[in-house]
């Protein structure tokens, strides 16, 4: 199997929060829609929060995020992955958050969809960062692959992008 790449970031002067994946899903590069598996909960918990759920056509739901101050990305910009789980991820390359960070300065929280995407992001990326003021913290995954928590319980651990917009 063959490199698979993420997406440009979405991102703007407005963005005060990043939220980093690890890398898209098969269906997710197939959409070419960040989060777009349905049995994913992101867009459902952004719902709740944010007024930016599956209600809306997707480019209205990243238009919401935006409006909130929320970027979304993803830790690697490349890897070698069968099918979709993280654990199956290899040949990993990170994307450039130095110039990301320097481009858009007002983030200043930046919040893991899951352990994979803070390992990658610590292990590749980090070290490229020198002297990063920025908050570093990793919510529990909205994958479908990540059951062992309740919508609501993952709702409320992702309510601290909330916390950190105000």
């Amino acid at each position: 199997m063959g490199f698979v790449y993420s997406f440009p970031p979405v991102v703007s002067p407005n963005s005060k929060v990043l939220v980093l994946g690890s890398m898209p899903g098969e269906v997710s590069l197939k959409a070419e829609q960040y989060y777009a598996h349905p049995r994913n909960a992101f867009w459902r918990i952004m719902g709740e929060l944010f007024g930016a759920g599956l209600s809306l056509p997707y480019q209205e739901r990243l238009v919401a995020l935006d409006s909130a101050g929320i970027a979304l990305w993803d830790s690697l910009r490349a890897c070698t992955r069968p099918g979709s789980l993280d654990s199956a991820i290899r040949d990993e390359e990170a994307n450039n958050f130095a110039a990301l960070f320097a481009s858009f300065p007002k983030i200043t929280h930046v919040f893991f969809n899951g352990a994979k995407s803070e390992a990658a992001f610590r292990r590749h990326a980090l070290p490229t960062l020198s002297g990063s003021q920025r908050v570093f913290a990793r919510l529990p995954s909205t994958s479908p692959a990540h059951a062992g928590m309740t919508f609501d319980e993952k709702v409320k651990r992702w309510s601290a992008l909330t916390k950190a917009l105000s």
